[in-house]
């Protein structure tokens, strides 16, 4: 007779940046203060701690 093998369930797959992919960022500031000489003002820089996807916010 044969050995008996246990049974096992697969782990489920997660994808890195779940959230990130339907649109759901995790923003925080970066300290960084620019100054954008095309538009005159002071902009802003996010980045996203989850996926690292970045955006400007001009103020």
């Amino acid at each position: 007779m044969g050995d008996v093998v246990p049974f096992q369930r697969p782990a489920k797959k997660r994808p890195k940046q779940g959230l990130c992919q339907h649109g759901y960022h995790k923003w925080t500031v970066v300290k960084d203060t620019e100054f954008d000489s095309k538009q005159g003002k002071l902009v802003t820089r996010y980045q996203c701690q989850r996926c690292g996807k970045q955006k400007v916010e001009a103020r």
